[in-house]
């Protein structure tokens, strides 16, 4: 399949919604559904390092070796088997990596589950019978073809990775469709779930699997029927979150599997509502907890998101008042507004400063949208076209520094943007200093460990050997760091799990200079502009 497709990465499940295509794409996604997948090719999808962390690290961070050992150790067996203590009794089970989201005080953990505590919840899954009941209830789910899930996970088929082939999805499905529907519709809503994934209560994956009033019942809870898979999945969620029954770690696409199930569940129950209430024209697209609802009738799109409201309640979950927003322009409705935005503005590219202020207005009009990672990678696409830059180079690093200390979703980006522009600087002494005043800028912004191993990355990359506050920094540093607690478990595995596995030291030792394409990008670039 051919990509003339501008990119965009994602940082996290949220950011998915962010994504965007900017040129139309020659073919369909080339891709598959997990639920598409049999059990045993769902338990190699899961088991990949890429589907194990999905937000964006340096490519010296490897899980691969790590999984497969675990998957190994734990083929055939209970992981009860290996334990020698209650992994609730910690609240350090998974790493948490901090990622400040709008270079203020608001903040969301990034988590690595502990590899013990995945490959099991994987196995249970994909066991034959456990993944039938469970393609089956997602059959249940999308029974109504009025409501439409297009956010499952999906696997790559082609040269492109799984990450870029969902945004793919997203473009066709979500907002492609959204355009479509306009010749349909007068009316479109949108709303979201507030903090979704720390919001979802555990024992809902059980209600989505078996039903609410049949997990209900005292034979079926846990204490009693602690093989039934939506028992099974609960425990697993509890001990990786010191036995707390809100919130499900972020980061992985399990997790974005777990989601959609309470989502999909909460998709039947809406349609029994809408049905109930006897309304038969509208259409509704969910991307995760984002929601377009499309109707003739203003009022009947206020009673589905009133519907929505009472569904989410009962779960445990509630709708942002802020998003919820209705609209009798569908077309315009359908795009993004930071798309909109940007499409005006980029036409007025000029010299290299020129471009990167505008680029720097969409950061301060559309903070962290996706319009601004895409933008960010064009800039970066034009940046490579150079072989020498003479002048102006420390107040593009300045503007670079700027969109990311208030743009917390460009971190990758702005550091390969700051260190192609590092690369024009010499000597290493005056890229010393800059660097500095980089971390310097960054100081006071509480809860940036992403942004800490992106800047660990730009220094690594002309050797320089810069302390930073960031666990998983250490140990890309040689350093003997404790990234999952362990001490529930017995040696064999004990010996297994070794933080130091993830870092690939020899890939350190040979990192480039600078921050490649390869490394924040998803799609190949094909930036035609002139420099």
């Amino acid at each position: 399949m051919k990509q003339v497709i501008s990119p965009a990465v994602l940082t996290d499940a949220e950011q998915a919604q962010e994504a965007d295509i900017t040129e139309v794409v020659d073919s369909i996604a080339d891709s598959r559904s997990i639920i598409d997948m049999s059990h045993d090719e769902a338990r190699i999808y899961f088991l990949k390092e890429k589907s194990y962390c999905n937000f964006d690290l340096p490519p010296y961070f490897k899980f691969q070796n790590i999984l497969s050992e675990v998957d190994s150790a734990l083929a055939g067996k209970r992981l009860s088997d290996f334990k020698q203590g209650n992994p609730r009794e910690y609240d350090d089970i998974n790493y948490k990596i901090l990622n400040n989201k709008d270079g203020r005080y608001s903040w969301r953990p990034m988590q690595l589950i502990h590899p013990a505590l995945y490959v099991s919840l994987v196995h249970n899954l994909t066991k034959e019978d456990n993944w039938k009941l469970i393609c089956n209830r997602f059959k249940k789910f999308s029974d109504n073809p009025k409501i439409e899930c297009i956010s499952l996970p999906r696997e790559s088929l082609s040269e492109n990775s799984d990450k870029a082939e969902q945004i793919t999805n997203w473009w066709l499905e979500v907002e492609q469709k959204s355009i479509e529907l306009a010749l349909d519709y007068e009316c479109l809503s949108h709303t979201d779930i507030t903090d979704c994934y720390g919001a979802i209560y555990t024992h809902s994956t059980a209600w989505a699997l078996h039903d609410k009033e049949f997990m209900k019942k005292q034979e079926n809870r846990p204490s009693n029927n602690p093989t039934l898979l939506g028992n099974i999945i609960d425990g697993h969620l509890q001990d990786m979150s010191h036995g707390q029954t809100n919130g499900i770690p972020q980061g992985s696409a399990l997790m974005d599997f777990i989601a959609e199930m309470v989502l999909g569940y909460a998709d039947f129950l809406l349609s029994e509502k809408i049905e109930s209430a006897e309304i038969a024209d509208y259409k509704i697209i969910r991307y995760r907890d984002d929601y377009r609802v499309f109707t003739n009738n203003p009022r009947d799109s206020e009673k589905i998101i009133k519907f929505i409201t009472e569904i989410m309640i009962g779960l445990g979950l509630k709708l942002s008042a802020e998003k919820t927003k209705a609209t009798t322009d569908v077309i315009r409705g359908s795009i993004k507004s930071d798309k909109l935005y940007w499409m005006k503005q980029k036409q007025r590219e000029g010299s290299l400063q020129k471009h990167f202020l505008i680029i720097h207005g969409l950061a301060h009009e559309h903070p962290n949208s996706g319009s601004l990672t895409i933008a960010l990678n064009d800039y970066y696409a034009r940046l490579m076209k150079f072989k020498n830059l003479q002048g102006g180079i420390i107040p593009l690093i300045s503007i670079a520094t700027d969109i990311a200390n208030k743009n917390p979703r460009t971190y990758p980006h702005a550091a390969a943007v700051i260190s192609l522009l590092l690369k024009f600087i010499n000597p290493d002494d005056q890229k010393r200093v800059m660097i500095d005043k980089i971390i310097g800028k960054f100081k006071n912004i509480p809860n940036t460990g992403h942004l800490l191993i992106w800047l660990q990355r730009i220094t690594l990359g002309f050797k320089a050997d810069y302390p930073f506050d960031e666990p998983l920094c250490e140990l890309a540093a040689g350093k003997e760091v404790r990234i999952w607690n362990n001490s529930w478990l017995n040696m064999n595995l004990q010996s297994i799990i070794s933080a130091e596995k993830i870092i690939d030291q020899d890939c350190v030792k040979k990192l480039p200079e600078f921050i490649t394409e390869e490394e924040v990008s998803l799609f190949r670039m094909d930036f035609n502009s002139d420099v």
